[in-house]
């Protein structure tokens, strides 16, 4: 199976992103870029908490109806987690480890699993572009909006009004 695009997306991403994120200074990225925002270090304690908790509903969704999953206190886990006070390229590279194997797992679930219409979800609340309670959706939906979601933070992380780009200047996809 060669797998989802944006599974293909999220690696494509990950791997342009980790070098730009490793150039940016240590200073810099402990820094909030404005009273109350979150620092870059938060931003990719942020993703790697995402990571997790949908690596846990990805692999989950593969034994159950639905996509009923509960949500987390982001504050509060990067808060508790204090990202700020943990080295730049540490937290670079586990986010980077933690998105490829992410990427692995959406390509493993199959196509039956991942293209099944869910009545019962819980994406009207954890999802980046929710879904209504009241409309169905996908496991592929879900999985496509995480890395739409990663897309918007690095964009963030990175200054620029996107996602990062590679060397031509376009978004991998």
């Amino acid at each position: 199976m060669s797998g989802p695009n944006y599974a293909r997306w999220l690696r494509d991403v990950v791997e342009a992103a980790t070098p730009l994120l490793l150039a940016l200074d240590e200073g810099a990225v402990g820094r909030e870029p404005a009273p109350g925002k979150w620092t870059p270090k938060q931003v990719i304690g942020h993703l790697i908490d995402s990571a997790s908790n949908n690596h846990q509903r990805f692999v989950r969704a593969q034994f159950v109806d639905h996509l009923e999953f509960a949500g987390y206190d982001q504050d509060a886990w990067v808060t508790a987690q204090r990202y700020d006070d943990a080295s730049w390229p540490e937290l670079v590279a586990l986010w980077r480890s933690f998105n490829l194997h992410l990427a692995r797992v959406m390509e493993a679930v199959p196509d039956d699993v991942r293209l099944r219409p869910r009545a019962r979800h819980a994406l009207h609340r954890i999802a980046w572009r929710t879904v209504p309670a009241s409309e169905p959706t996908t496991l592929d939906y879900f999985m496509d909006d995480y890395v739409g979601h990663l897309e918007h933070h690095l964009g963030q992380v990175l200054d620029r009004p996107g996602a990062p780009t590679g060397p031509d200047g376009t978004l991998p996809r």
